[in-house]
């Protein structure tokens, strides 16, 4: 059955919230598809504030050789920048422009960084699995204000991080409705409060690939700066006890190589999945100050599947034997790798691409050197699930000074 799409709300309309409100008013509930309308400044490159691949520019041509004994391509941010994969052109992480305070001290933003010229010749950008776009919504004045972003799992559980965040920074009120943002489809939640949004990613690499392609370009097109992006989920601890907190140094393939592999057409390619580690020390610095529970700083290992994929015994199919399995949980703790998930990976690898600080924490709700089924009550469980919840949101109040 095909799903309507509500009408469109006038664009003035959806334009006519202040920053930094709390709760959006229901009249602010997004439209959908409908009939598009290019916005001043929406088209195109905004080359003063930066952000394009200076590939591009450059007029640089051939790809650099592939480094001997590897035929894939590294595409990664060496010393604090990033290279384009198949150009030399190299670029500072995101896009920087000075500004000056009031005091008159000179202060640098750093916006989001897109490496992909085509966006350039387009005039109208639709967010399809978002159901937004820049010829029907105005994204500066929607999301220009946001300076965290926090994407989870769970739909349900986005909404109520920003509930609680809204609580946190005294921006909402007992009540208060916070509308999905994105309405019109049934792929993803987007919420809203003050300069935090939250975002539902699903469940693996490929789902929160697709929302992060939107997400990143919606940053951009909203001309977002200092933008800090938080995973906060649920994961399988090993030589942890459940409950334990693990805030990623690396995120790791299921060889304990810190990379990211994809093909793109028929090439395989390879991406840096390290992750922010000033970001890493602060939230472990904000933990140390809640004391409400344990939080280490590990490798996180990132899996294609639930199953076989993380060496359970108890999915459909298994053709290994236990003393396999705990040989490999056990080669995978002495690398340093604490917990396993199945999305940091390419949030880690598309966030160093774009310029943007990112940070993975997730709870362990279960020891799997001790088993593989998730046995704990109902209630410990959704415990366990706010403890990242807590973190991130004393973070946030402590990066705007309301700690």
């Amino acid at each position: 059955m095909i799903r309507s799409s509500p009408a469109p709300v006038p664009l003035e309309q959806l334009s006519r919230r202040a920053p930094h409100s709390g709760c959006i008013p229901a009249s602010l509930h997004p439209p959908g598809r409908g009939a598009s309308r290019s916005l001043p400044g929406a088209q195109g490159v905004n080359r003063a504030r930066g952000g394009r691949c200076r590939r591009w520019r450059a007029g640089l041509g051939r790809a650099p050789r592939s480094p001997p004994g590897n035929s894939e391509r590294l595409c990664r941010f060496p010393s604090g920048g990033s290279r384009c994969s198949r150009y030399k052109a190299y670029m500072a992480p995101g896009s920087s422009k000075e500004k000056k305070s009031d005091d008159g001290q000179a202060s640098k933003e750093n916006f989001i960084h897109l490496c992909n010229p085509h966006l350039e010749k387009m005039k109208e950008d639709i967010l399809y699995h978002f159901a937004l776009g820049t010829g029907t919504h105005d994204f500066p004045k929607l999301f220009g204000d946001v300076k965290f972003v926090c994407v989870g799992g769970s739909p349900s559980r986005m909404k109520a991080f920003i509930a609680y965040i809204a609580e946190e920074l005294g921006l909402g009120s007992p009540g208060c409705d916070y509308p999905n943002i994105c309405a019109g489809t049934d792929r993803y939640a987007m919420y809203k409060v003050g300069p935090v949004l939250s975002v539902s990613h699903g469940m693996g690499i490929p789902s929160i690939s697709i929302m992060l392609h939107e997400l990143i370009k919606l940053l951009y097109h909203a001309k977002c700066s200092d933008i800090t992006i938080i995973r906060i989920g649920t994961s399988g601890g090993i030589g942890l006890e459940p409950g334990s907190v693990v805030i990623t140094r690396q995120s790791v393939d299921a060889t304990f190589k810190p990379q990211l592999e994809q093909v793109v057409l028929g090439k395989t390619v390879i991406r840096s999945t390290n992750l922010d580690e000033q970001l890493a020390k602060e939230l472990m610095q904000c933990s140390k100050e809640i004391g409400q529970f344990n939080t280490v700083i590990g490798n996180t290992m990132c899996t294609l599947d639930f199953y076989e994929g993380q060496g359970r015994l108890d999915g459909a199919i298994c053709l290994y034997d236990e003393g396999e399995k705990l040989q490999y949980l056990k080669n995978a703790y002495e690398s340093g790798v604490r917990n396993i998930e199945m999305e940091s990976s390419v949030f880690a690898a598309m966030c160093n691409l774009s310029g943007v600080k990112a940070a993975v924490v997730c709870v362990t709700l279960l020891n799997r050197l001790e088993g593989d089924q998730i046995s704990s009550p109902h209630d410990v469980l959704v415990e366990y699930q706010q403890r990242p919840q807590k973190l991130v949101g004393y973070f946030i109040k402590k990066s705007l000074g309301k700690v």
